[in-house]
């Protein structure tokens, strides 16, 4: 028999997500010296408040942080879906917004062809907003 989630489960998973997306482009920035472009701090201005509401919310377990965890991760996901195109080539190099710095089109990490940065933050914005789907229905304790 599957044992259910409870809710709090689900919340500190997310929490997971977001704080791995936060360490990963800070040792990407700081460490690696990949320096961002402007849609990557886009990215990162709404992934970086979840680490901080993430874990209050699953403390007092409250159910009113998924619509605003789905506030940061519907645009999350649209800027980088958007970047992760510019990137593959889908969407024209004209098309970039970053017109000062670095190139949004700039490949840090190109692992097996098509994973890079924007497109791992992709994956970890869909992510959440799948888990946040599951945390709606799932108990306070188990």
């Amino acid at each position: 028999m599957l044992k259910k989630i409870s809710f709090t489960t689900y919340i500190y998973v997310i929490w997971g997500i977001a704080l791995s997306a936060m360490i990963g482009s800070l040792i990407f920035s700081e460490l690696m010296g990949f320096v961002p472009c402007m849609l990557c701090w886009y990215q990162r201005i709404l992934w970086y408040p979840l680490v901080l509401i993430l874990p209050l919310a699953a403390i007092k377990r409250d159910r009113a942080i998924l619509s605003y965890i789905q506030v940061l991760a519907i645009p999350g996901v649209i800027v980088a879906l958007y970047h992760t195109l510019l990137n593959w080539g889908v969407i024209s190099e004209s098309l970039a917004p970053c017109r000062a710095g670095v190139s949004c089109t700039t490949l840090y990490i190109n692992w097996l062809g098509f994973i890079n940065i924007p497109f791992l933050s992709f994956l970890g914005f869909v992510s959440i907003l799948i888990i946040t789907h599951f945390a709606r229905k799932a108990p306070d304790t188990v």
